[in-house]
């Protein structure tokens, strides 16, 4: 008889022969004793892990001429004797057909098998089909076959053996009874291996046969195969083939993982050198960057699950559950353990997700060697980096974010300032201190509690401000003396600041010369006499425009309606206020919804005004938004009439972006 390849000449014959899929054949025997058999079954899974082996058996022990009970039949396993048992074991039976789907897969021959299926059993009890690779049928070929799988015929039995359940049809599974099989445990895969290598005579040692056992990756069939290679390239010892491990391994392409047990100490030690070296050992042994790198991650996986399941560097508490996550043999757990020991968890993800990165780059580089490197290289310099919360927690923290105004707060922002103008230069010189967050240095775009006002952003080429002239003094003077403010933080950057809170124009007013300025500020005051707001219909306009302006800020989600009505032009006619926007007949509902309107009302209801008219504007398309004249009267206005921030432009070439008005309460 020719030669029978090991997965051939040891396939189980008996339900109790199959390793590792006690689930599946406990229940088909039970059911085989209760006369409960269904007329589809389904059985998924890995591939080679006995799925097409389970339906012959079922096959076996449904067409077995002896019955369940009997004195050659006890149990529901098959007798192996009878006629129709030697003719399925040899696969010549003519009731059970077996069909490879990946090449039978059309309607054509679908229908063919449907149309067989009618007739009775030429002999046995059933007519079986075997589907194997049954994912591999078509849509339109499973479609035919419907009918038949719903109301099968009493004698007919399908079993349909797949790797990808889930490219079958629902309406197929939903007929059929579906099983799916386990991967193949490790230490039943090392026992059927062991008990191969005593019934052919080969002396494998245990580390050999481990060695086996893992390349076989849970297919009892793939170990077979790998072993019946390593058999065939043994040495001879005594008329025995003699199986070692390094043998094995090159056999197989791979390399102890004891090297990446050197490598990972070198990572620790941050010894990049010793790296490189032993990555240039192994290339030019003649390995593959590719299966390097499978390998490795293949390690520093069974580190990672060493490292949760806190196995220990001697290999202790690797029973149980440690056990099953890690199918490996005994001394690789405790090498795997003495490499989770150098790290941390989250330093050995970090490692297994550069490693899958690098062996996901290495499918498409061309020159595979230097990525391979370039990865290990990273490793060293994930152990060189410090955790983003150790860096943070060494910087102090700041203060609170600024919280919304309250009632009282504005009402101490609405009492006069004794400061009229400020004026900060980029090169104030300012002691930085640190941060916890890098937004904390947008708070110059946010406005302070406790009287503080809003920073202008104005672009300053030059450096440091003259002195400011005084202006030209009117008929009744009033001077007041400077008065120093302290900035509260200051962030240097390519443009001045000019801070100003806005006030009318004044004809009374006396700017006191500074002859220095003292680290950039010039502090310029002015009587609070002054500040009180103007009575003409333009100021009465401008105050009703920030009231209303105001309000809608100070709600939640009316920014849009704030920021038309601020661009809006405010006119005060008798008791009506009319307002004219930018926006068209179509846009002014939308922008100034019934609830911003709402919010504006009542803001000009608490100011005096009576009655609110939004008008739109013309439909005329702009290119683009054309920065506004300032309007007689309004804040604008009066800052651009100011003659220290006139001063200020001609000084620095500077540009007014907007403008607050902190006359609040009058």
């Amino acid at each position: 008889m020719a030669y029978q390849v090991l997965a051939r000449k040891y396939r189980p014959q008996r339900f109790a022969d199959v390793a590792g899929q006690d689930h599946v054949t406990v229940t088909l025997m039970n059911a085989l004793t209760q006369g409960r058999t269904a007329h589809g079954y389904i059985f998924s899974g890995h591939r080679g892990i006995g799925k097409t082996t389970i339906a012959r058996i079922l096959a076996m022990a449904l067409n077995c001429r002896n019955a369940i009970g009997s004195e050659q039949r006890p149990t529901a396993e098959p007798c192996e004797v009878c006629e129709s048992c030697t003719e399925i074991r040899n696969g010549n039976a003519v009731d059970v057909i077996e069909i490879d789907a990946a090449t039978n897969r059309g309607i054509d021959e679908i229908r063919e098998l449907r149309d067989a299926a009618r007739y009775q059993p030429a002999r046995d009890k059933y007519k079986i089909y075997i589907l194997d690779e049954a994912h591999q049928i078509t849509d339109a070929a499973f479609n035919a076959l419907l009918k038949t799988l719903e109301e099968p015929p009493e004698h007919i039995i399908f079993m349909m053996a797949t790797t990808q359940p889930e490219d079958i049809p629902q309406t197929v599974r939903s007929r059929c009874q579906h099983f799916s099989f386990h991967a193949v445990k490790l230490v039943d895969i090392l026992a059927e291996l062991r008990g191969i290598a005593e019934r052919e005579g080969v002396d494998a040692d245990d580390a050999a046969l481990s060695l086996l056992a893992e390349a076989g990756d849970g297919s009892m069939r793939d170990a077979l195969s790998i072993m019946d290679q390593a058999i065939a390239s043994a040495p001879v010892a005594d008329g025995k083939p003699v199986l070692d491990a390094s043998q094995i391994r090159e056999l197989m392409g791979t390399v102890p993982n004891a090297v990446f047990e050197k490598i990972l100490e070198a990572v620790d030690g941050n010894r990049s050198a010793e790296v490189i070296t032993v990555a240039n050992q192994l290339l030019d042994a003649g390995n593959s960057p590719a299966q390097l790198a499978r390998q490795f991650v293949r390690y520093l996986r069974n580190c990672v699950i060493a490292k949760i399941a806190g196995i220990g560097t001697d290999g202790a508490d690797a029973e149980g559950a440690a056990g099953e996550l890690l199918q490996i043999s005994p001394d690789e757990q405790r090498r795997a353990g003495r490499s989770a020991a150098l790290f941390g968890e989250e330093e050995l993800t970090r490692f297994l997700q550069v490693m899958l990165r690098t062996f996901d780059e290495l499918g498409y580089r061309q020159e595979q060697r230097f990525h391979f490197e370039l990865g290990l290289l990273k490793l060293v310099h994930l152990r060189r980096l410090l955790p983003v919360e150790e860096v943070l927690s060494q910087f102090p923290v700041a203060g609170g974010a600024p919280q919304p105004r309250t009632q009282s707060a504005q009402a101490r922002v609405a009492a006069p300032s004794p400061v009229a103008n400020r004026v900060v230069s980029a090169a104030a010189p300012v002691s930085a201190k640190p941060v916890f967050s890098p937004f904390e240095a947008d708070k110059s775009r946010k406005r302070f509690e406790g009287g503080e006002v809003e920073k202008i952003a104005v672009a300053a080429p030059a450096p440091v401000p003259a002195p400011v002239p005084a202006p030209a003094k009117a008929a009744a003077p009033v001077h007041v003396a400077p008065a120093v403010v302290p900035v509260k933080e200051f962030v240097p950057a390519p443009v001045a600041t000019i801070v100003a809170d806005v006030v009318p124009a004044l004809p009374e007013v006396e700017v006191a010369p500074v002859d220095a300025v003292d680290g950039g500020v010039v502090d310029i005051a002015a009587s609070s006499e002054v500040l009180e707001a103007s009575s003409s219909p333009s100021s009465q306009a401008a105050e009703l425009q920030r009231v209303a302006t105001e309000a809608l800020m100070n709600a939640k989600s009316q920014g849009s309606a704030a920021d038309a009505l601020a661009d809006a032009e405010w006119t005060v006619e008798g008791g009506e206020v009319r307002v004219q926007t930018e926006l068209s007949k179509n846009m002014l509902p939308m922008v100034v919804n019934p609830e911003a309107e709402k919010i504006v009302r009542a803001a000009l209801r608490e100011a005096g005004a009576l009655k609110l008219v939004l008008l739109p504007g013309a439909a005329t398309a702009k290119a683009a938004k054309k920065p506004r004249a300032a309007k007689s009267g309004s804040a604008q206005a009066k800052a651009m009439e100011h003659p220290v921030v006139q001063q200020a432009q001609k000084l620095f070439d500077a540009e007014i972006r907007n403008v607050i008005d902190l006359r609040e309460g009058e």
